[in-house]
């Protein structure tokens, strides 16, 4: 018998607003200094009043619209009761039976980049989050944090859609670009602002089994997940584990277990609760809201998502997936990359391009923007935001850079300076002396001067050593400190040689 995973996603996301849900204190989730952001009504003191965050609210009906979902008409909030030291009030404000977004669904690429899945999602509510537990190494005691306790958090629940840990990766990794997109969360997993649970039980299939006998194992929860990695490793580990007990005549229990990253395993943590056990009854404090306004201005001025502008940019600028891929996975790089474009576009007629010629200028720049620029990014560890370099500038370097007006050698400096400065390329051209040679006469002159001075190896170079031809190239570019025309270059070398090898 054989078995198929069938994984659905609980995941709670902080949303990026000035302050917390239910009171003004700071929402700051990069604060170091504990219980810094605090106040009685976060605090949970008696006698204290929620106040419902307009900018949350409307972060959540953003999000439901972006992701197909029916946003509702009228929607309250609830308490979620339990115990425990992280939730001052001993209950959570919540959402259960009027989430503000129901029915909604994501279409993802599996790895091919073939086939389009969709994934379900039942529900999108909004809720407060808990305080942060801290366990020093060594202690016997835990240490409670209040920083965190009131943040908006939003959750979407979905659908037991998703057939395989890496389905449940993409749905995670697209879910968390879109979040970004729109501007209601960081959505940085390293931070905490999105953490993911992980619901699986397996379906017994066969093809010796009629459709209607094959049976959905029993549900198991996965806590913990603070990576997309942790996401896929989990489900793998968890699907093998409920398999062999499933083999062995075992049964598998509804629980909550946790996810141990360094030795890759599921362990258990609880029983998991029922949503009765939390006794849900509305919140007496907040009154019902009416949504239909806000859904309806928001309607209007959704931004631009990552699916569509995928489809744009291919479009457009006839680039590979793979190129593609990392200009979305960065707004603010996409949104620059855009920006190039169009400074080159601008230029058509004006810096001697034409239309034909823009593809070729939109590949070099690509080139330049996802190897050398991103390298510079990561290694002085900057922002596309924290650029000195201008779109303007970038662009007038690919065209002198296309146009042959300096080596790609030479290019890479100035993007350097430029990078380091923000002054423009034709100023660190003069400044450094990078204007590239490709005058034929002039650069005959270097090349016989760099021959006469290499007798071996033109010697070598009759001899049918091919490598000595590299290597009075290379003479001619270090002595002119790579300015020559690589290209012209080398065919003069050649052509000298083809001479020389002529002669008795």
């Amino acid at each position: 018998m054989d078995y198929q995973p069938i994984v659905g996603l609980e995941i709670h996301t902080e949303l990026k607003t000035e302050t917390k849900m239910f009171c003004s204190c700071k929402n700051n989730s990069s604060e170091t200094r504990p219980n810094i952001n605090i106040c009685p009504i976060c605090m949970g003191y008696p006698g204290t009043l929620p106040v419902i965050n307009k900018e949350a609210l409307l972060m959540v009906i953003k999000t439901g619209l972006a992701l197909n979902c029916a946003v509702q008409d009228e929607i309250y909030f609830e308490r979620k009761n339990y115990f425990y030291p992280d939730l001052p009030k001993g209950y959570q404000i919540s959402q259960y039976k009027a989430p503000i977004c129901k029915d909604g669904y994501l279409d993802i690429i599996t790895s091919s980049k073939k086939r389009t899945t969709r994934i379900k999602i039942q529900r999108i509510h909004l809720e407060e989050d808990t305080a942060k537990l801290l366990h020093p190494e060594g202690k016997d005691y835990s240490l409670v944090d209040f920083n965190r306790a009131g943040i908006p958090l939003m959750e979407l629940v979905t659908q037991p859609d998703i057939r395989s840990a890496k389905e449940a990766r993409g749905f995670a990794q697209e879910l968390q670009l879109i979040l970004k997109y729109l501007g209601v969360s960081d959505a940085d997993m390293e931070k905490g602002q999105m953490r993911i649970e992980v619901n699986i039980s397996l379906l017994a299939t066969s093809s010796r089994q009629p459709a209607a006998s094959k049976k959905l194992g029993t549900k198991v929860e996965i806590k913990n997940l603070n990576s997309f990695l942790a996401v896929e490793r989990a489900i793998n580990y968890e699907a093998k584990r409920q398999e062999e007990i499933l083999r062995r005549k075992g049964k598998v229990i509804q629980e909550t277990r946790g996810w141990d990253n360094i030795r890759g395993e599921t362990r258990t943590q609880r029983i998991k609760e029922e949503s009765q056990d939390y006794r849900y009854f509305p919140e007496p404090d907040l009154p019902p809201l009416q949504l239909t306004n806000y859904k309806l201005q928001l309607t209007k001025t959704m931004p631009e998502l990552p699916r569509r502008k995928r489809e744009r940019i291919r479009k457009e600028y006839q680039l590979s997936n793979q190129e593609i891929e990392i200009l979305i996975k960065n707004k603010e790089l996409s949104n620059y990359f855009e920006k190039v474009i169009s400074e080159l576009q601008n230029w058509q007629g004006i810096e001697g391009i034409s239309q034909s010629q823009l593809p070729s200028l939109v590949k070099l720049a690509v080139n330049y923007l996802e190897t050398d620029l991103i390298g510079l990014i990561k290694e002085r560890k900057r922002k596309v935001s924290d650029l000195k370099i201008t779109p303007e500038n970038f662009a007038e370097l690919i065209s002198i850079i296309w146009k042959k007006e300096v080596s790609s050698r030479a290019g890479k400096i100035i993007l350097r300076e430029m990078f380091d400065t923000g002054a423009d390329p034709t100023y660190i051209i003069r400044k450094k002396d990078l204007k590239q040679v490709s005058d034929e006469k002039e650069i005959r002159e270097l090349v016989e001067k760099v021959i006469k001075e290499n007798p071996k190896a033109v010697k070598d170079y009759k001899k049918g050593k091919k490598n000595a031809l590299q290597f009075l190239i290379g003479g001619v570019m270090r002595v002119t400190k790579g300015k020559t025309d690589p290209r012209i270059t080398q065919k003069i070398v050649q052509e000298i040689l083809i001479d020389l090898s002529k002669e008795v």
